[in-house]
């Protein structure tokens, strides 16, 4: 049967309290033994003597959507994982917020390390998503990953 792809994009910042209850959720999957959570936050970098204030996200989100179910299918069938979630912006996130939420769980903690750091690289390396950094003097560039 073929997985529904799921739409991982979030308006706005990701809060606090949406990873709150993300984690609160497992509690209940007593097969778990380990969890690991990436969460990418907005740096209010210094770019040719102009600080960044935010970043506007924009995707092909059809498109980034189908990269982040590939990543997704291709982590889950590599590694030993008991479930997944990935989560990201869309739309402004000031200096400060939270813009990509990564939750690996399994039952041993070995394979969240390894599956967190290998996913998080490839969402990095393949999901189209775009960053306008937008600096405090009102102007702005579109930001390129390293």
């Amino acid at each position: 049967m073929e997985k529904k792809i799921k739409n991982v994009f979030v308006q706005g910042p990701i809060s606090p309290e949406f990873i709150a209850n993300s984690i609160a959720k497992h509690q209940s999957k007593t097969g778990i033994g380990a969890h690991n959570i990436f969460l990418g936050q907005v740096r209010a970098d210094i770019i040719d003597d102009r600080e960044v204030s935010a970043i506007e996200y924009t995707a092909y989100e059809e498109m980034a959507n189908q990269k982040f179910h590939e990543i997704r299918e291709a982590a889950f069938a590599k590694f030993q994982l008991s479930c997944m979630h990935i989560y990201h912006s869309a739309g402004r996130v000031n200096a400060g917020e939270i813009c990509l939420f990564v939750f690996v769980s399994a039952p041993h903690r070995k394979e969240v390390f390894d599956a967190l750091n290998h996913i998080v690289e490839e969402i990095k390396k393949q999901v189209p998503i775009f960053g306008k950094e937008l600096f405090k003097d009102d102007s702005y560039q579109w930001k390129v990953n390293k």
